[in-house]
């Protein structure tokens, strides 16, 4: 009888287990990637697979949720750096350019998997919106700093950006985002 899995193998193997899925799934597509191309990739079998995770929709939650928790904190590392509140809004979008034209950039993970499973899959749909939501507040709270009220425009600049990179493969629109907030906030007075 093989010994029991301890505590930590199960951290290793979630881990292992969350990279494959978040890559194979952010590179083709959740719905394109069958189970056993993520035990491929993983190294682990499905039975183990199955362990972690009862079904594939709770994969994809818990690798949207894990991937989220990386984006915001990567995203607030940079931005918070910036002492400036006007200047730190405009990092959001440097930052944006940045993740725009690494290698295998293809859009926000959120509303890929919203686009695919959104209408079908409530857990993801939910993970989709605590996201989105959690996004909004994280760069709301950077814009109030400003004193100038345009959390709405700012957000939907940068929902914009996203999206049309993602789907034009140009990181241009993070550059054309910023020039537009930055006519936002120096119309207000911070500029």
């Amino acid at each position: 009888m093989p010994a029991p899995l301890t505590e930590e193998q199960n951290r290793v193997d979630r881990e292992v287990l969350l990279d494959a899925a978040e890559a194979l799934f952010y590179a083709h597509g959740i719905q394109a990637v069958g189970m056993d191309r993520v035990r491929e990739s993983s190294g682990l079998p499905l039975k183990r697979i199955y362990r972690l995770f009862a079904t594939k929709e709770d994969l994809v939650v818990a690798m949207l949720r894990r991937r989220d928790r990386r984006w915001r904190e990567s995203l607030a590392a940079q931005v918070e750096t910036v002492p400036d509140p006007r200047e730190r809004v405009l990092a959001v979008f440097d930052w944006l350019a940045a993740w725009f034209a690494e290698p295998g950039f293809r859009g926000c993970a959120w509303i890929n998997a919203h686009g695919e499973l959104g209408t079908s899959s409530e857990p993801v749909l939910a993970e989709v919106r605590a996201h989105k939501r959690a996004f909004h507040d994280q760069l709301a709270a950077w814009v109030r700093a400003t004193g100038v009220p345009v959390t709405e425009p700012v957000y939907l600049l940068a929902e914009g950006a996203i999206v049309t990179a993602g789907i034009t493969g140009d990181p241009a629109p993070a550059q054309q985002a910023r020039a537009a907030v930055a006519s936002l906030l120096g119309a207000g007075g911070c500029g």
